[in-house]
């Protein structure tokens, strides 16, 4: 990638040891259901993968079902759960929001975290089955949830709990087992792998019902011969991501870059800035400007972000995540997403630093609707 990549949260460029991992699958081929000697050793390569995607989580490798990215995981985690009710968090990633059309949203604090309370007065009025999907950290703002406390109330009152991992994993420690969650999903090209790999880790004697029917694969939960190129990349991405220290060290840079917009436009606003986050995401605002001005001026300037508003066939929607903070349109409407990765520098920072003055300098306000 040229210029200065600060969009990890979107996707990560594949890590060395995942593209030669990808490359050696498809030159080596090989069917993992095929008995033969390459087969066999297509198997190999395969449950390889399983392990270290699992070790990423401390999780078993018996639990962990390949598919095709993060939004199947969510899938099949919420509708194979088989539960009549799916309750999400307010902030959830829209695989989730929009999984099925009576699912209903859990609203969040003023800081960005699922509103304990609201998800017992939930579960308490309705006693059919449930199934709670709550992310272990948001992919806009970085804020991270009460995973542990949500699956205690899930569990008194006999629902699931599932939990979207994709943005925490490889960004910070992850245990599956200390959770104790029933579901969790992860995808492969937000650690550093290929696009188009996820995986679900299914807690040992929960039954789900396939979403994708066809052969035996995947332990009948995902039918369609497996992506083991994808796959064997996931794995040697999972393995590299494992070295968290290095990740959380982005924190400082981070901080820093909070610190350098601030100064220079002391009427930014850093949403959650005070709140446990990942290390590596600012979410940051211009009030009274539009971000999707901002990340163009950015990117003339040679710096990638994303931005915290959605521009649809013309139309602006503030982000949903933003919203359900209760951040004013004036402020969510001007929002941008910076995100560190595993190939950042600090010299980014230095990159960023300089864009955004000279981005602030050249953008006049503009009005959003209150």
């Amino acid at each position: 990638m040229t210029g200065t990549y600060l969009d990890h949260n979107a996707t990560t460029p594949v890590r060395p040891e995942a593209m030669q991992a990808v490359l050696a699958a498809m030159q080596e081929g090989g069917n993992p259901s095929s008995v033969h000697a390459a087969g066999r050793t297509a198997r190999k390569r395969l449950e390889q993968a399983r392990r270290e995607v699992a070790a990423l989580i401390g999780g078993d490798p018996a639990g962990l079902v390949f598919t095709s990215g993060g939004t199947e995981a969510n899938a099949l985690a919420l509708l194979g759960s088989g539960r009549p009710r799916i309750l999400y968090s307010a902030i959830e990633h829209d695989s989730v929001r929009a999984v099925h059309p009576q699912a209903e949203s859990v609203p969040v604090t003023p800081d960005g975290v699922l509103d304990l309370g609201a998800l017992d007065a939930l579960l308490a009025s309705d006693s059919r089955p449930a199934i709670v999907s709550l992310m272990l950290a948001n992919n806009e703002t970085g804020i991270l949830q009460p995973v542990a406390e949500a699956r205690e109330i899930a569990h008194r009152h006999g629902a699931l709990i599932h939990c979207d991992t994709i943005q925490a994993a490889g960004k910070l420690p992850v245990d599956v087992v200390a959770l104790g969650v029933d579901l969790m999903s992860l995808s492969g090209h937000k650690i550093g792998g290929p696009p188009g790999v996820g995986a679900l880790y299914i807690r040992p004697g929960l039954d789900l019902a396939a979403i994708q029917r066809g052969g035996g694969q995947e332990r009948r939960l995902r039918g369609g011969t497996e992506n083991l190129p994808g796959i064997a990349g996931f794995g040697a991405a999972a393995r590299a991501a494992a070295d968290i220290d290095r990740v959380q060290a982005l924190a400082g840079w981070r901080d820093a870059l909070e610190a350098g917009v601030l100064a220079a436009t002391p009427q930014a606003v850093i949403v959650g800035q005070d709140m446990p986050r990942l290390p590596n995401t600012s979410c940051i605002a211009l009030p009274g400007m539009k971000a999707e001005n901002i990340v163009m001026a950015l990117d003339l300037a040679g710096v990638a972000v994303s931005a915290g508003s959605a521009c649809s066939s013309g139309k602006v929607t503030a982000s949903h995540v933003l919203a359900a903070m209760g951040l004013p349109p004036g402020i969510a409407g001007g929002a941008i997403r910076v995100s560190f990765g595993w190939t950042s520098m600090a010299a980014d920072v230095d990159a960023f630093l300089a864009a955004w003055s000279q981005t602030a300098r050249r953008l006049r306000p503009m009005a959003v609707a209150s």
